[in-house]
């Protein structure tokens, strides 16, 4: 089977992927979630003319000449509404968001005025109508739009939303994501390890990929390299509605590598395996009904690179998220050698300065290291075939934080 190349593979995964169902959450619920419907405003704000400033309410003609002597009739403040009004040469203490008396037209704020007694106050300086007023429905009226169908609910537009007061908010399905690690090697983090015995670490580092991508992530565990057993995994994973099951080794083409022989046996039409790619080459993918199956390769990078390259799209997809380019322009600090026939993901450093990004890669590049990824801050792109590069040429990164 010759080797797909990624762009291929990635628009073949993503061919005809929509966002999952809409369901209703509570506002307090709905932070991180993707709005399955525009929303409009169920008020106006402010709902009647506010002071932006501490100080007094007055009429602008009362102050066109300075200093002014006004008489204090009573106190407005946020909650707490004067039900008087402001007749000519009459003042209103006035805090920050109290609504406006009637008759009074702007704000004298605090430190333009000088108390006069307890019952009179004296304004220094002159105020123009409507000054420090913030007027009805200055953000926004009953009625108008706020928010776009997609729009992800981000700290400023869960605020705006609670402020137009939606106590619910339509919003996409989270796309549910099994995780099944295979491997007779693998025991969980803290156990004590034999002699030809690992620890799994693949689905704590995808599994956080794929919460930041939007989705909620059911982890099945470790299950040993038994057909029956990956078997029954795969079944709880779609009992559970799973709408992607990511498998964690056991995609390529070894003796105890039994996870292609399963899903299709389970009836999963392949859509690609082996990529032109390094690292990950025996990713593979494919449809078991409606449910997505991703295997990805056990070497923890390669999983966690192709977990960047192909699942968190895939995720932004169903989420009601735009699926979008990771890449940025940067230079290469040295020179690199010509690459073969497969896209080369290069863990490397990058360095900023005012006008470019220089970027380093790392010597050692094998696919089981861990601590050189959790070192590199990006990801270098290297094309199949790209000549020898030199110091300075430009060339594409994927920043990884």
């Amino acid at each position: 089977m010759a080797l797909v190349p990624v762009a291929e593979a990635l628009e073949h995964m993503l061919a005809g992927v929509e966002a999952g169902a809409t369901e209703t959450v509570a506002i307090a619920d709905a932070a991180g979630r993707v709005l399955a419907a525009p929303l409009s405003a169920l008020r106006t704000q402010p709902p009647f003319s506010a002071s932006a400033m501490d100080g007094y309410a007055v009429r602008a003609a009362d102050v066109a000449t300075v200093p002014s002597r006004l008489r204090i009739t009573g106190t407005a403040a946020a909650g707490r509404l004067f039900s008087g009004s402001v007749g000519a040469g009459e003042a209103v203490r006035i805090f920050t968001g109290a609504p406006v008396p009637a008759g009074a037209d702007t704000i004298a704020i605090q430190e333009n005025v000088r108390a006069s007694g307890e019952d009179t106050v004296e304004v220094l300086e002159s105020v123009a109508r409507g000054r420090h007023i913030r007027p009805v429905g200055m953000d926004f009226s009953e009625g108008a739009p706020l928010l776009a169908q997609g729009r992800l609910l981000d700290p400023a537009a869960l605020s705006l939303a609670a402020s137009a007061n939606h106590a619910a908010v339509p919003v996409v399905r989270r796309p549910l994501v099994a995780l099944i690690a295979t491997g007779d090697e693998l025991l969980p983090p803290g156990s004590t390890t034999g002699p030809d015995q690992i620890i799994a670490s693949n689905s704590f580092g995808v599994g956080a990929i794929a919460r930041q991508a939007g989705a909620d992530v059911l982890d099945l565990g470790i299950v040993p390299d038994r057909l029956n057993l990956i078997e029954a995994a795969v079944a709880r994973a779609i009992a559970a509605g799973a709408d992607v099951v990511v498998t964690l080794g056991g995609a390529s083409v070894g003796d105890h590598d039994l996870v292609h022989r399963v899903l299709v046996g389970l009836g999963m039409e392949l859509g690609f395996w082996k990529i032109a790619m390094r690292p990950g080459k025996p990713l593979m993918y494919g449809l078991l009904g409606s449910t997505r199956c991703l295997g990805l390769p056990g070497n923890p990078v390669a999983s966690l690179v192709c977990s960047h390259l192909f699942l968190k799209p895939l995720l932004s997809r169903l989420g009601g998220r735009p699926v979008l380019d990771d890449t940025v322009a940067a230079t290469l600090a040295v020179d690199m050698p010509a690459n073969d026939l497969r896209q080369d993901y290069v863990r490397a450093s990058m360095e900023r300065s005012a006008t470019a990004i220089a970027v380093t890669p790392f010597a050692a590049q094998d696919s089981s290291m861990l601590k050189v990824l959790a070192d590199a801050d990006c990801l270098l792109i290297r094309a199949p075939f790209a000549p020898p590069a030199r110091a300075g040429d430009p060339c594409r990164i994927i920043p990884l934080r």
